[in-house]
């Protein structure tokens, strides 16, 4: 059995602990495919030590008043601040990601803990209309209780921080569980939570079967904030529907982008090549099917292919580096073996689509593009998750808008156009829950995120985001105290049964 560094702990109860095992899960480095840490590998009964450590703390820390519940969240995101680079580094050890990249996840992830410290005190609930004299009706936010917040590998501290955030400032206790993949940033992160009560925040590692499904469906958790495949957060829907726990679900996308005729043909591929290449297509939200305008589609394409060709791929840790590898090999060969489906019912690599001979180790992958690829080609039914940018064409925006809507998702979309017209007809007709207009795959952490159809259920970010995290309860208070007409016994020829 491995050792284990003590940093590399899960923290129960305000305690940095192995797992009761004391087996391991090694982190791999997708850049040298070196092991980068060993963490602890959890199973049931550490998802009961930090589920008995949750409930024990929830009720003190429902209690504290919001304005104390503020100043902690703030001293976390202090305490983010001060350890920046060693976060960054941690990230692009267990992801591959550029540093730039890496170092700006960690500013976000800073800046939310902030945000959420102020609005989490100042939106409480409203004051509602009487209904009859003497009745006054208010609602009030309260938290759920145990929040389980299990986290995807491609973004790991942020989209921990998504959930993480607004359900403490609801005041609402945490488990996170990140993924097998990354869990190396998550305990790190976990110091920055040593200055609030023992139990508000604990951290499991481990795989879902393991140490996840415990979590889902423990009797003493109330509530699961997922992110990731489709498929799994439908797993966890039918576990937590068991004891009709509540879930926030943000899935899976095969997010379209529109290029309109009267585009900057530079710009849109610009645009095109950030959606679709940004940490190797591993995020959410890349653009996954692009429908060009018939009249600049060679031109775009040309456009396209030249800044693909001109990305620089590389050690995510060093300099001028666009894209280092994909996260791991199965995730590389699953891309790959869908270009192979896609070539073969008939779509045209024009460049990459290989395993590049210049690196000796690594989970590198050609950033693609793809052409031909028509409305029934297996890129456009499903997620790739990858670095591939299929390009099709469209005769005008009616059937872009149509071909945008034909998905079982509908997570985000965007489109590039000087008009305002068009803008403003895509964004009413596409069914998605993010629309970018000449900017995509900008977010914003005081507007709600979340998809449509399939890709998810509730919202994240925002007042929205907030909300996910709180029992709304409604007051009723009658200040003068009397018979009611409408109570017992009923007397219907003088309408006393009447209540409003």
């Amino acid at each position: 059995m491995s050792s284990i560094d003590p940093a590399w702990r899960i923290l129960i109860g305000g305690e940095l602990l192995e797992s009761h095992t004391g087996q391991t899960l090694a982190v791999e480095n997708p850049y040298d495919e070196s092991v980068a840490a060993l963490v602890p590998r959890c199973d049931a009964q550490d998802a009961e030590r930090a589920t008995a450590a949750a409930n024990a703390a929830k009720e003190a820390w429902a209690k504290v008043p919001g304005l104390d519940r503020a100043q902690s969240l703030h001293e976390i995101a202090r305490r983010i601040r001060e350890i920046r680079e060693e976060l960054a580094t941690a990230i692009t050890l267990e992801m591959g990601r550029p540093l730039l990249e890496t170092r700006d996840e960690v500013d976000w992830i800073a800046a939310i803990f902030d945000f959420y410290a102020e609005i989490g005190r100042a939106d409480r609930g409203v004051t509602v209309a009487p209904g009859q004299q003497r009745q006054r009706n208010y609602t009030v936010k309260e938290p759920i209780g145990v929040v389980v917040c299990i986290v995807p590998w491609n973004y790991p501290l942020l989209l921990m921080i998504w959930k993480v955030a607004p359900a403490l400032a609801a005041g609402n206790t945490i488990i996170i569980k990140p993924s097998e993949i990354s869990p190396l940033s998550a305990i790190v992160l976990q110091r920055v939570f040593d200055h609030l009560p023992a139990g508000v925040v604990n951290v499991v590692t481990g795989f879902g079967a393991e140490v996840g499904e415990p979590l889902i469906t423990g009797r003493q958790t109330d509530m699961i904030a997922f992110t990731g495949r489709t498929a799994t957060g439908r797993r966890i829907a039918v576990l937590a529907a068991e004891r009709i726990k509540k879930v926030s679900l943000e899935l899976g996308g095969s997010d379209p982008f529109i290029v309109c005729e009267d585009a900057n043909v530079g710009i849109a591929a610009s645009a095109a090549v950030w959606s679709a290449f940004l940490n190797n297509g591993q995020v959410c939200t890349s653009a996954e099917r692009f429908f060009v305008h018939e009249a600049i589609a060679d031109e775009f394409t040309e456009e396209v292919v030249k800044l693909t060709l001109a990305l620089r791929q590389g050690n995510p840790m060093g300099p001028d580096v666009d894209l280092g590898p994909m996260v791991t090999r199965q995730q590389r060969d699953k891309v790959l073996a869908r270009l192979a489906e896609a070539t073969a019912a008939g779509a045209v690599i024009r460049t990459g689509g290989k395993i590049p001979e210049r690196f000796a180790k690594g989970h590198f992958m050609e950033p693609t593009v793809v052409t031909h690829v028509d409305r029934h080609n297996p890129l456009t039914k499903d997620e790739i998750f990858g670095p591939v940018l299929p390009i099709s064409i469209v005769k005008d925006l009616d059937e872009a808008i149509e071909r945008a809507n034909d998905s079982d998702y509908g997570l985000g979309a965007s489109i590039i156009t000087r008009r305002l017209d068009y803008a403003m007809e895509a964004a009413e007709r596409v069914k998605a829950g993010t629309f970018w207009v000449n900017d995509p795959l900008t977010d914003n952490h005081a507007a709600p995120f979340g998809g449509m159809k399939m890709s998810g259920l509730g919202r994240e970010l925002g007042r929205e985001g907030l909300d996910e995290f709180c029992e709304t309860k409604h007051v009723h208070i009658n200040y003068h105290m009397e018979n009611k007409g409408y109570w017992f016994p009923y007397d219907w020829q003088r309408g006393r049964n009447k209540r409003s």
